[in-house]
């Protein structure tokens, strides 16, 4: 399989490609940030780097090749948590390159596989603008079916469709209800909340000042998950947060924890991915041939 990768992160496809048994020949990332290539080629060093997204045309990769595009366009000009200013801001607007350069491939290979992910928030009319220029509807997915966290989704993808009275939609079931409370993934302290609400890192400092605005940010924004810890409000820690997306306690170990919570809270949730993955038709691999691995069955 080859595979060109886009908003790359943390390299979630990858790994969840590796995790449900295929063999990856070539492995292409588009990523700018430095860390999130750091932690990519400290797990798979076999990647292939090729920058900026915008200047895809200048990469030396034979397009008639690629099997399958990844693609987790930025969300923040559409997420509830942004300023909604639509697919057309200056960062979500990046969609449409991934677009372009899916309509190339497919000039060259029309049977290409892509999977794009974004923000269960966006606004319907972007939905709708998004689904109609990949020509296929989105399922929704919320994390909190396999994770300890809420985490609500849009997935596009050609892997398995099915055709209704007027449009062609994803045809992925949900996967089935693991039941994980946030307090099931903490290393210590009480879970005040039954799941996790928005993956990020705060403070944990035991200063009354720090105490008020965790407790007063948490009031008025809903976006951050507190933990009692002896009495005292903290938020989740690097472990917990790896925990919340589904990877091992040790994954972002070369990193700090707000480098860390930087790519796992703009990153894909790796048993949801793992889970759209069971459903390619790819032929896997009956050994892992020395690549790098969490040692652990895809979902």
């Amino acid at each position: 399989m080859i595979v060109v990768s886009l908003f790359n992160g943390m390299n979630t496809g990858r790994q969840a490609l590796e995790n449900c048994g295929y063999t990856i020949e070539k492995y292409y990332s588009s990523e700018i940030k430095l860390y999130a290539i750091e932690l990519t080629q400290h797990h798979f060093p076999d990647t292939i780097q090729v920058g900026d997204v915008t200047k895809w045309k200048e990469w030396d990769i034979d397009w008639s090749k690629v099997n399958l595009v990844l693609s987790g366009s930025p969300c923040q000009d559409l997420s509830a948590a942004g300023k909604r200013v639509g697919i057309n801001g200056s960062r979500s607007s990046l969609f449409f390159v991934f677009v372009e350069m899916l309509n190339h491939i497919r000039t060259l290979n029309p049977n290409v596989i892509f999977f794009q992910e974004n923000v269960g928030s966006a606004n319907v009319k972007d939905v709708g603008i998004m689904s109609r220029a990949l020509g296929v509807y989105p399922v929704r997915m919320n994390s909190e079916l396999v994770t300890a966290q809420l985490r609500d989704r849009y997935y596009w993808t050609n892997i398995r469709t099915k055709e209704t009275m007027f449009d062609l939609v994803v045809d992925i079931p949900e996967p089935k209800d693991k039941k994980i409370m946030l307090q099931d993934i903490l290393t210590s302290g009480k879970a005040i909340t039954n799941k996790h609400t928005c993956l990020n890192t705060g403070s944990g400092s035991t200063e009354k000042s720090s105490q008020r605005y965790l407790k007063h940010r948490n009031d008025t924004t809903g976006m951050l998950t507190l933990i009692d810890e002896n009495g005292l409000f903290r938020t989740v820690n690097k472990i917990e947060m790896c925990r919340l997306q589904g990877f091992p306690d040790n994954y972002c170990d070369i990193l700090t924890t707000n480098k860390a919570g930087s790519l796992l809270g703009d990153g894909w949730t790796l048993p949801i991915v793992e889970h759209f993955f069971t459903f390619l038709t790819f032929e896997k691999s009956l050994e892992s041939g020395g690549k790098k691995t969490l040692n652990k069955t895809c979902y």
